[in-house]
């Protein structure tokens, strides 16, 4: 086989059949060309051998946990491929073990923080109007940065305070938001919207300067900005208002599997990680308000 032809060739099925997200494709099309170099541009010789030699190169050069476990599932998922299409006459990955990742905590802002980058003062700018919006819907919901920017004007149902995700895997999931995020929704949407839409807007919920959808890099530096005003708040960006919204919730009171839905988490073990932060953010006021901690 070609080298082109099979990177195409696993591009479109990553795409097309496993319907993953344009990020996640990225990153295993660049695992696999990683491989395909390690093996000469060539499938012949692909084995558990070659398989392992090219992870111990990838260990040995400095490459975090997280990267070689992802390249680890990547190899995986590209050995069953070409299995299947007849480029390899056996599946090496089903030999590969896990190569597991730390988890660690997230960092999150505290309740007066939170409330600290939300409280500013009125304003007309439209600017000012998207930002604020935009930031309260990500404290509000706990969207991912990518499911926000996917937003349309239609997705906001202003009756039940409720917006239409489309999360991974193309799944839609309703989430609700209060009315702060409401009010600045509506400010942005009536007083600000209307001043940057061009015909190349479209539906687009938030818009850019120049009118087109907004980028999850913009939002990125909405975020560093506003949390860069509060004193101290850790730098995070939109995925920390995302965990910081998770563990607001389950310290307030909502179950595990509420909070699951919420996320848009296929799997329950991922928002367990979220009890573990309020664990720990306990065990920290404990040893600093107990006499005897």
């Amino acid at each position: 086989m070609d080298r082109d032809e099979v990177v195409s060739e696993f591009g479109r099925y990553l795409r097309l059949e496993r319907d993953l997200s344009p990020h996640t494709v990225r990153a295993y099309l660049a695992d696999m060309s990683s491989l395909l170099d390690h093996m000469g541009g060539q499938l012949e010789g692909l084995d558990i051998g070659a398989l392992r030699r090219w992870l111990a190169d990838q260990h040995a050069s400095g490459k975090a946990r997280a990267t070689l476990a992802r390249r680890t599932a990547c190899a995986r998922v590209f050995t069953a491929y070409c299995h299947r299409r007849g480029w390899l006459p056996t599946d090496p990955g089903l030999l590969l073990g896990s190569a597991k990742s730390p988890r660690p905590l997230p960092v999150v802002l505290d309740e007066k923080q939170a409330t600290a980058a939300l409280s500013v003062p009125p304003t007309d700018d439209p600017k000012e109007l998207r930002d604020q919006a935009l930031l309260e819907l990500l404290y509000a919901t706990g969207v991912r940065v990518g499911e926000l920017c996917a937003l349309d004007v239609d997705d906001v149902d202003r009756e039940r305070n409720v917006i239409r995700v489309l999360g991974k895997g193309r799944k839609e999931r309703t989430v609700p938001f209060g009315q702060p995020a409401l009010r600045a929704l509506d400010r942005w949407c009536i007083h600000g919207r209307p001043l940057w839409v061009r015909a190349r807007s479209g539906p687009a919920l938030f818009l850019g300067v120049r009118g087109g959808r907004i980028d999850a890099g913009t939002v990125r530096r909405v975020v560093h900005a506003r949390l860069s005003t509060v004193d101290g708040a850790p730098d995070m960006g939109p995925h920390g208002l995302r965990h910081t919204a998770a563990t607001h919730l389950l310290e307030g009171g909502a179950d595990l599997r509420s909070v699951q839905e919420l996320l848009g988490h296929a799997s329950l073990n991922t928002t367990q990680i979220y009890t573990h932060v309020s664990i720990d953010r306990l065990r920290t006021a404990y040893r600093q308000a107990h006499p005897r901690a």
